[in-house]
């Protein structure tokens, strides 16, 4: 099994080209639906987040932008969030791996794979990118999302020109879809894709 990392900075369209391999048939572990799951309603880390930053979650479970509030810019408070989401996240990914043992190619779209050290653990990257007016532009259309926001969620992150000099593999974003499509279709010719097997 040859396990891909995939990532991008925010705004980088990462979710797309996740979604573009998962279309030619590769398994896909997306560790911010599985952040999603555990903070969901009844989320195994639910109770622990508000025991740890109390008034961050309800009846939907973790209020994301509470949190983030509490914790962005406050590096003591975000290092006790990822002690509780780093294990629970890692125990998703390998029940993943497990399961698809089988699998000649799996993608692990990871999207702090370079800042959190993750990249030790895959056999190659591919990092997801567009220029940064289209990224700031995708970013700033969020809902809740604002410059100073943006900046800093940015100031945590390796700037993208960095992750492009460390990756494997750049998958572009900032043109059409079929542009990307194309740049997953020949990673996967490279690194032989499930059709081959």
């Amino acid at each position: 099994m040859i396990r891909l990392g995939l990532t991008g900075s925010i705004g980088m369209g990462k979710s797309t080209v996740a979604a573009m391999f998962a279309a030619e048939g590769v398994p896909v572990f997306d560790a911010d639906a599985a952040v999603h799951r555990l903070q969901g309603p009844e989320g195994a880390l639910v109770a622990e987040i508000e025991a740890h930053f109390p008034g961050t979650t309800g009846p939907d479970g973790v209020n994301r932008g509470a949190l983030a509030e509490r914790v962005l810019g406050e590096p003591r408070a975000l290092q006790r969030l990822e002690a509780l989401v780093h294990p629970a996240v890692a125990r998703e990914r390998d029940a993943f791996l497990s399961q698809h043992a089988e699998a000649p190619l799996v993608v692990l779209d990871i999207p702090l794979l370079f800042e959190k050290g993750g990249w030790d653990r895959v056999d190659k990257v591919a990092v997801v990118s567009a220029p940064a007016d289209v990224q700031r532009a995708r970013v700033l259309a969020r809902p809740g999302m604002s410059a100073e926001k943006l900046d800093r969620i940015l100031a945590l992150q390796i700037p993208d020109e960095e992750k492009r000099a460390r990756a494997d593999f750049v998958i572009p974003t900032g043109g059409s879809f079929e542009e990307t499509r194309q740049a997953v279709r020949r990673i996967l010719a490279c690194l032989g894709s499930p059709a081959d097997s």
